[in-house]
């Protein structure tokens, strides 16, 4: 036998050796038997926050810590899954669930299980239905004179079907998207003539009934509550011709989901002689933001993509709101018939 048979016979074997050994591995997975493993199949999750004003997803930096519930299909629990930094700051991580063939609701909570996460569940996510679970913001954190920052809440929800993989051992890739359910207000108060003040004069509140989210992060009506600035102080603006410095008074509140048509109320008050200074409802001076740059918008989305407002109040010599014009964000918005808000 000459040295090219040889070598003919050794690849038609090594041939015949690979292609049993892949017929095997296959005949491993396809079928049941008691003394094999089944393959791995499952879901391979990535998740994106990218409801905001810049389309961007912020994602890696903003959600710090990850609570993943899995249900099957008619809402029983089966298990949680969490994360925290730093995977959930790569924006290459992905969440590697094994699950075997079925369809499954999963929901994503952001800021859940962090150490100083704001938010809880009305019960353990193992001891009721998905239909069940709420989400709540404690009454401890809703503080008299100065309340809570919160630690942002984000939240997401997907339905995914897992098929019978056969021999195919890969995972199914899935995006979950993220909203963001917190929002942080500031309030500045700035004298028409430039004349100082200060903010230890006034007492700022908002009240809203958003405490409480079902399993849809749809509002539950509850009872009002009020929320008061977390931190306040005075802001240099300038300086008259004499050198003395021109100032405004700030205030920033955090607060949960803002949502249409709520009474959510924004009230200043000046503590000597408890004078109002103003009351307005917070969400339709909100929306007046939304020109027609944002049209293809409605107003609950708007409300939900943006998640910071800045909103400036210009008072006359006397402390009282001008009625004219307030900044909000970048926008100035003028309101021609204040006496309807």
């Amino acid at each position: 036998m000459n040295i090219g048979t040889i070598s003919d016979c050794i690849n038609k074997a090594l041939s015949s050796a690979f292609l049993a050994g892949a017929i095997l591995s296959f005949s491993a997975c396809d079928r049941l038997h008691e003394d094999l493993q089944p393959c791995p199949q499952g879901l391979k999750l990535r998740f994106v926050y990218d409801y905001n004003m810049e389309y961007a997803n912020a994602f890696p930096s903003q959600v710090d810590c990850l609570t993943l519930l899995v249900y099957d299909s008619d809402g029983n629990y089966l298990q949680t899954v969490t994360a925290s930094r730093p995977e959930t700051a790569d924006e290459d991580w992905r969440m590697t669930i094994n699950l075997p063939a079925g369809e499954y609701n999963l929901l994503a909570y952001g800021g859940m299980d962090c150490q100083d996460a704001s938010f809880r569940f009305n019960s353990l996510p193992s001891e009721t239905l998905m239909q069940n679970l709420q989400v709540y913001l404690p009454s401890n954190l809703i503080t008299e004179s100065v309340g809570t920052d919160l630690h942002p809440l984000f939240y997401g929800r997907l339905n995914a079907t897992v098929p019978m993989m056969g021999n195919d051992t890969d995972y199914i890739e899935e995006t979950v998207y993220m909203m963001k359910d917190t929002n942080d207000i500031r309030i500045m108060l700035a004298n028409e003539n430039g004349l100082p003040i200060d903010t230890e004069k006034f007492v700022y509140t908002i009240t809203d009934n958003n405490t409480r989210f079902n399993y849809l992060n749809s509002v539950i009506s509850t009872e009002d509550v009020t929320y008061y600035p977390w931190i306040k102080d005075n802001a240099q603006m300038g300086f008259f011709e004499d050198g003395e410095p021109a100032t405004a008074a700030w205030a920033e509140f955090s607060v949960p989901r803002l949502v249409e048509h709520s009474n959510a109320q924004l009230t200043v008050i000046r503590k000597e002689g408890e004078k109002k200074v103003l009351s307005i409802p917070l969400v339709e001076v909100l929306l007046l933001l939304k020109s027609e740059h944002f049209s293809y918008m409605d107003p609950q989305q708007f409300l939900d993509r943006e998640s910071r407002w800045n909103l400036t109040f210009f008072l006359t010599e006397k402390g009282v709101w001008t009625e004219v014009s307030i900044v909000i964000n970048d926008w100035i918005v003028r309101i021609n018939n204040i006496s309807n808000l």
